[in-house]
């Protein structure tokens, strides 16, 4: 492998130099040149949070998966780190697919999936998945220990294993696709991490629920435990499941040795265009910690004219709290902040209010009287391509993007809290927008392409009165 790996960072450093940066991230974690894909091994290990992620260091297209690999103190400031792993061994021939990290008794040990395609690369009706282990006694350079566990029988798909360790044993989730095409979550139980046992079915889909559930994550959250997975062929109902393939939780109650005891559904975890494969960590104070990557497959990416593709979601803080599960961003996000510009309370009547010419990093925070305001949409724009906006006709919070240049037109919404104030924080980045509704009772996450004279940051009311109650905005920068 290191003859593999050393050609990929080489070509990877290349790429570097010719990377464009009209659209590159200011403060997200994105792939130094290449592809990026699924969050993979995010752990706080030895005082340092590490994220790998699936990873094409040849091309900004999807290829032979490796382990890219960046390291933060914080969760918000990351450094690249050599590429972890290069597929090329008979079980891992054409792909080091997804996983997690665990802490095995102070080495930092990786859990992935070996892919083969059996008939031609693409065909996904014939191909070979086990689970593999590599490990690392510094956490920077990692060796191949081999397949740690086969598929059962009639069990084809079979990959993106998460391990964790409670009562004494090693525990692993692992996505599936049973014969009948429907999607699950299996549970394996291990003495060690080289020895499993299949301990039970731990959820399944219905009809309705997918024919693949990618990237179990299973963790406790309150007094619940929460089954996270990103299901494939869930189709469209009305203003839900709007993505090609979606990414949600399902709760209920689990004590090892017993069945999950499902109390909620599967449940969308954000509603933006851009959000897939989250997996959780628990951060250096116990907080379970999510991060996304922020594309969605077969998705217009524009970034690709320069050498790059994919990027992750900001790392954000799980809680249970008031029955609903919540999302926001970490506190450390706040040390990014910069030049504050204090928006004063106003009453936009039919009226659009400048903030910023050039909103390339920036943090804003809005309140809004939505008793008192009677505009038909009221909210916040970014240039010409962006638009965040409350509908009073439909009573829905909405997303809007327009990029003709690159043919993205499309709009995804919430139903408006049924409150009298509506809290909006927004996070925009050159090429994303995060928004956390309403204290992370909902979230968007969505790319966005403006160009560079098309990001003038502008509140707005249409056809009547909105009530801006306070605001903020900051400047963001790293480091």
């Amino acid at each position: 492998m290191k003859q593999r790996l050393e050609r990929a960072e080489n070509d990877l450093q290349d790429a570097v130099t010719k990377r464009g940066e009209a659209f590159y991230p200011l403060f997200h974690l994105a792939p130094p040149a290449g592809w990026m894909n699924d969050p993979n091994g995010l752990i706080y290990h030895q005082g340092v949070y590490h994220a790998f992620y699936q990873h094409h260091p040849f091309s900004e297209n999807w290829g032979p998966m490796h382990w890219g690999h960046a390291t933060s103190k914080d969760m918000v400031n990351w450094q690249h780190q050599p590429v972890a792993l290069a597929p090329g061994e008979e079980f891992d021939r054409d792909g080091c697919f997804s996983g997690s990290a665990v802490d095995d008794n102070g080495v930092l040990s990786l859990i992935y999936t070996g892919h083969v395609w059996l008939s031609g690369e693409g065909n996904d009706s014939a191909i070979r998945e086990v689970q593999c282990l590599a490990t690392s006694e510094d956490g920077i350079h990692f060796t191949k220990q081999g397949v740690i566990l086969t598929p059962p029988d009639k069990i084809m798909h079979f990959r993106d294993p998460k391990v964790w360790r409670e009562n004494g044993c090693w525990w692993m989730v692992i996505g599936a696709r049973d014969d009948c095409d429907c999607g699950q979550v299996l549970l394996y139980k291990g003495t060690s991490l080289q020895s499993w046992v299949l301990d039970r079915v731990l959820a399944k889909a219905d009809s309705n629920t997918g024919y693949m559930w990618e990237c179990p994550d299973f963790f406790p959250l309150g007094d619940e435990h929460i089954l996270m997975c990103s299901p494939q062929g869930i189709k469209a109902q009305g203003y839900d499941y709007q993505n090609l393939f979606q990414s949600g939780c399902l709760r209920g109650t689990w004590q090892p040795g017993q069945d999950f005891a499902m109390t909620q559904g599967f449940t969308e975890l954000d509603h933006g265009h851009d959000f897939y494969a989250p997996q959780s960590f628990t951060a250096a104070d116990g907080r379970r910690i999510v991060m996304a990557w922020m594309d969605m497959w077969e998705s217009v990416m524009p970034s690709k004219a320069e050498g790059w593709a994919g990027c992750m979601t900001l790392p954000r803080e799980l809680t249970l709290r008031d029955g609903k599960v919540r999302m926001m961003p970490v506190n450390e996000m706040e040390t990014l902040r910069r030049q504050h510009y204090p928006i004063a309370p106003c009453v936009l009547d039919n009226d659009l209010r400048h903030l910023m010419e050039n909103a390339q990093a920036v943090e804003i925070i809005t309140q809004w009287d939505l008793n008192a305001s009677d505009a038909e949409r009221f909210g916040i724009t970014l240039g010409e391509g962006v638009c965040l906006f409350a509908d009073a006709q439909t009573k829905r919070l909405c997303l809007e993007r327009n990029f003709p240049a690159h043919g993205i037109k499309d709009v995804r919404s919430v139903a408006l809290a049924q409150n009298h104030l509506l809290d909006l924080r927004i996070f925009i980045d050159r090429s994303s927008v995060e928004v956390f509704v309403n204290q992370g009772e909902a979230t968007f996450s969505s790319r966005i392409y403006p160009q560079p004279d098309q990001r003038a940051l502008s509140l707005f009311a249409s056809n009547g009165k909105a009530i801006l109650i306070q605001g903020d905005l900051w400047s963001l920068s790293a480091g």
